[in-house]
C-alpha cells in the first residue's frame, strides 16, 4: 500500500509518528528514477533521521544521497524538494533463515519487520539470552574492555567508555551464563572481571584509615552505582564458581559504599573525585541509591556480614520517608525483593509494592520497548509470590491489581522483541553480523549499546526462570 505525499507534507508526518517508531517505507521520485527504500533499509542508513539535536523524523538529505550512490550507482541522485512526490509504502514481506524456516513479516505497526512470535516459549526465550549474551561476549577485547557500542546505520563504534556499565554488563553475561553454560562466554566473563580487577577498580585510604576500593572513570569520577554493580558482578560469579578470591575486594568495595552514606539519614552522596574522595556531585542519577542497596545485599546474602543489611536498611528508612517507589526504579525492585528475604516486614513490602503498582498502566503502554520495565516487573513478581505464601501479608495484596500485573508483565516481555536484532532486520543493515542477535533502542536511531543488551538479557533471564517455575507448578497438578 502506498500514500502520495509531498517531502514537506511527509516530515510533517514523520514529526508526529518519531515517539511511535516510523515504520513505514518510502519512494522517492516518479518514473525511472530509482527511489524506493524499504522501511528497514532506510532506517539502515538512517536516511530518515536528521540527527543532533533535532527532536523531529524527516529526510536526511546527506543520507539519502550516500545510499542511492551506494545501491544505484554514483550518477544518480534523488529529488527531495517539497514539490516532488513521496510514497509511504506499508510492505509485508516473508523472510527464510539460514535453519530453512519460513517467516511472515506483517505490514504496518510496531511489530512490522520482524517475524512473529504469539506465545514465547522456552526454546524461544533461550534463544534470545543465547544470542544476547553470545553478542557480549563478542564485545570483548583481548585485554578485557569492552566495544562500548555501536551506531549500526553505519557500523560506527562508539568513542566513549563507562566503567559502571563495564561491571553491571559483565553481572547480565555472568546472569546468562549461568543459563547457558557456554564456554565461549565463560572465557569472555572472567577477561572482563580480570579488567575490572585490574584497571578499573583502584584502592583507597579512607579519612579513618579504613582501606577501601572503589571503582574509577576515566575522567576520575566515583560513582556510587558503580561499586555497587561491581559487587554485583563479582558476588554472582563468587556464587555461580564457589570461588572466595574476590570477597576482600567485595568488602572493600562495600566500604567505599558506606563511606558514602550519611550515617544520620540513610541518603547517599552520588559522585566523588579520585583520589582525594571530595564530593565532586551530591545528588546525579537517582538510581544510583537503589543500585547500592542491591549491590550490599547481595553481598550480605553472600557473607552474612551484619553490617550490610544494617547499611541498607539505614538507607530503606530514607527510601521510605523520601518517597523513593514513585520512581518506580528497577533497581529498588531488585533490592526490596532481597531485603524482605532477610526481613519480611510490612513496611518492605509495602514499598515493593507501591514501587509498582501505579505503574502499571505504563508498561502496558509504553510505546518504546524500555528494557528495565521488565526487570521491575520480574522483580516484582518474586516478592509477590512471597507475600502470596504468609498469611499475614496477605492483605497487601489488595494494595494492587494482580491480574492487570500478569498481564502487564506478559505483554512487556513480548513488546521487547521489537527490540531484538532479528536476521531479518539486521539484513539492512551496514554489517548485519556485528549486530544480529542484539538488541537495540529504536528511537536512538537503532543504537547499539552494551548497557542496553544488559537490561534486555537480565529481564529475559528473569522471565525465564518464571516460566520454567511456572511450568513446573503445571506439571505437577
Amino acid at each position: 500500500m502506498a500514500q502520495n505525499k509531498n517531502p514537506g507534507n511527509f516530515a510533517n508526518d514523520r514529526e508526529k509518528a518519531r515517539e511511535a517508531g516510523h515504520t513505514g517505507g518510502t519512494h522517492q521520485g516518479a518514473g525511472n528514477n530509482p527511489g524506493n527504500f524499504a522501511n528497514d533499509r532506510e532506517k539502515a542508513r538512517e536516511a530518515g533521521h536528521t540527527g543532533g539535536t533535532h527532536q523531529g523524523a524527516e529526510n536526511n538529505p546527506g543520507n539519502f544521497a550516500k545510499y542511492v550512490r551506494r545501491r544505484y550507482g554514483a550518477d544518480r541522485t534523488v529529488d527531495l524538494s517539497d514539490a516532488a512526490p513521496a510514497f509511504v509504502l506499508s510492505t509485508e514481506g516473508l523472510f527464510c533463515g539460514e535453519d530453512g524456516t519460513v517467516h511472515r513479516l506483517p505490514g504496518p505497526g510496531r511489530n512490522a519487520g520482524r517475524r512473529i512470535i504469539e506465545r514465547l516459549e522456552l526454546d524461544d526465550i533461550e534463544g534470545l539470552i543465547r544470542d544476547a549474551s553470545k553478542f557480549l561476549s563478542r564485545q570483548v577485547l583481548e585485554h578485557g574492555r569492552f566495544v562500548y557500542g555501536l551506531h549500526p546505520c553505519f557500523n560506527r563504534e562508539i568513542p566513549a567508555y563507562n566503567a559502571l556499565r563495564h561491571a553491571s554488563t559483565t553481572y547480565s553475561m555472568i546472569e546468562a551464563w549461568e543459563v547457558t553454560n557456554d564456554g565461549d562466554l565463560k572465557n569472555s566473563i572472567d577477561r572482563a572481571l580480570a579488567y575490572l580487577r585490574g584497571t578499573l577498580i583502584r584502592p583507597a585510604r579512607l579519612p579513618d584509615g579504613t582501606d577501601a576500593a572503589f571503582v574509577v572513570e576515566a575522567n576520575g569520577e566515583i560513582k556510587l552505582g558503580a561499586n555497587a554493580v561491581a559487587i554485583l558482578a563479582l558476588a554472582k560469579h563468587a556464587t555461580l564458581t564457589g570461588s572466595t578470591a574476590d570477597y576482600d575486594l567485595m568488602r572493600q568495595l562495600a566500604l567505599g559504599i558506606r563511606h558514602m552514606q550519611n550515617q544520620e539519614d540513610g541518603s547517599f552522596v552520588h559522585v566523588l573525585s579520585y583520589p582525594d574522595l571530595r564530593v565532586k556531585d551530591p545528588f546525579r542519577v537517582i538510581y544510583y541509591e537503589g543500585e547500592a542497596a542491591f549491590g550490599l545485599m547481595r553481598l550480605y546474602s553472600l557473607t552474612q556480614d551484619p553490617r550490610w543489611i544494617e547499611t541498607v536498611e539505614k538507607a530503606f528508612g530514607h527510601f521510605i520517608r523520601s518517597e523513593h517507589w514513585r520512581h518506580n526504579d528497577h533497581w529498588l525492585s531488585y533490592c526490596v525483593n532481597e531485603l524482605t528475604r532477610f526481613r519480611p516486614e510490612e513496611r518492605y513490602f509495602r514499598f515493593g509494592i507501591q514501587n509498582v503498582a501505579g505503574h502499571l498502566d505504563f508498561v502496558l503502554e509504553r510505546i518504546t520497548t524500555f528494557p528495565t520495565l521488565l526487570e521491575l516487573m520480574m522483580a516484582a513478581r518474586e516478592m509477590l509470590e512471597r507475600i502470596r505464601t504468609m498469611p499475614e501479608m496477605q492483605h497487601l495484596l489488595e494494595e494492587i491489581d494482580l491480574d492487570k500485573f500478569y498481564r502487564a508483565l506478559e505483554f512487556r516481555a513480548h513488546y521487547l522483541l521489537n527490540g531484538h536484532f532479528w536476521p531479518e532486520l539486521a539484513m539492512y543493515f551496514a554489517h548485519p553480523d556485528s549486530i544480529v542477535g542484539s538488541f537495540f533502542i529504536r528511537h536512538h536511531a537503532f543504537r547499539v549499546r552494551i548497557d542496553d543488551v544488559e537490561h534486555y538479557l537480565s529481564g529475559y533471564v528473569a522471565y525465564r526462570k518464571y516460566r520454567v517455575a511456572k511450568q513446573q507448578e503445571e506439571s505437577r497438578n
